[in-house]
């Protein structure tokens, strides 16, 4: 239940007092959420990967809980009826989906989530010119089926291989530059087509966790005490902190409600071996990115900090 439901009427129940008002509420329409995109989405090389594809529908029919599934968790437990499904390939671009998958992308979806490749183009990292026009034929195809879908692109994170191994495209900037380059692709693929809600600022999120010291920045030389590493063993792909993460500020971009009523029990979670001053701490994180991004007003924050 929420929790914003859920308060008021353990207090009259306390209270031995009638609360009719309790009652579970009309849940409406249940929303339709598909996620596109490739390994980033489906949580490759975690636990996350396998997480509960039973609350999701997997449109390729792998089995794949992923991202997806945490989202779905989170939105089970506000008690929003969302339903979820993906369709994901590895190390693709937007332009494979619909190139290749048009077809198991087809139906009209409420809002549509939208992850392209790491580097932004495979031949030539950097450059958003490819993923600027995949996501620009992909929101087209999604609003032809329904014109009042609403259609985010996420920005990813920056990837530690890519920053501090000599090669890699970003190699010798901070570690901020790559989140920084994906956004602003996101930014330009707003800009070129009004259609396009906005960004979900996944990799902003990622730094803000390194720079308040909640995450380290740099696992090359060692994870430090008492720091999370949002990568996994590749220095690539997320942990499973760093799925979650993502996760989170999808939930709250989407539902427009501030990650922290959740709570620090949070079920997912718990499911994955979190602690509870982790959740929290991630779910804190999420919240503060979402409202410095602007993707979730700040009375929204401060109505939903305000239920103990």
């Amino acid at each position: 239940m929420n929790r914003q439901i859920a308060w008021p009427c353990l207090l009259a129940a306390a209270l031995g007092l009638a609360a009719p008002a309790c009652a579970t509420p009309e849940a409406g329409p249940a929303q339709t959420v598909l996620f596109v995109g490739n390994s980033f989405t489906f949580g490759a090389l975690s636990p996350v990967r396998a997480y509960r594809p039973e609350l999701v529908t997997d449109l390729n029919g792998e089995g794949i809980g992923g991202v997806p599934a945490l989202v779905a968790m989170f939105a089970k437990d506000a008690g929003l009826p969302w339903r979820i499904s993906l369709e994901t390939a590895p190390g693709e671009d937007l332009q494979f989906h619909y190139d290749k998958r048009r077809a198991r992308l087809a139906g009209r979806w409420d809002v549509v989530i939208l992850q392209g490749y790491s580097t932004l183009s495979k031949a030539h990292p950097g450059d958003p010119s490819e993923h600027v026009a995949a996501a620009v034929r992909l929101a087209a195809m999604v609003k032809r089926e329904n014109p009042a879908a609403r259609i985010d692109l996420v920005t990813t994170w920056s990837r530690a291989d890519q920053t501090y191994r000599r090669g890699g495209h970003w190699y010798g900037k901070p570690i901020a530059a790559m989140a920084g380059d994906i956004a602003a692709a996101n930014a330009l693929a707003i800009r070129t087509d009004p259609e396009i809600e906005g960004a979900i600022p996944v990799g902003q999120a990622w730094n803000r966790a390194m720079d308040e010291g909640v995450a380290d920045p740099n696992p090359y030389d060692g994870v430090a005490f008492g720091q999370l590493n949002l990568w996994t063993t590749d220095q690539y792909h997320a942990s499973a902190y760093g799925y979650y993460l993502e996760a989170l500020v999808i939930f709250g971009t989407v539902s427009g409600r501030d990650p922290r009523t959740l709570g620090a029990a949070e079920k997912a979670g718990f499911e994955l071996g979190f602690s509870p001053d982790i959740v929290a701490t991630l779910e804190r994180v999420a919240a503060e990115e979402l409202l410095a991004s602007g993707r979730i007003p700040a009375k929204v924050i401060k109505a939903d900090r305000a239920v103990p």
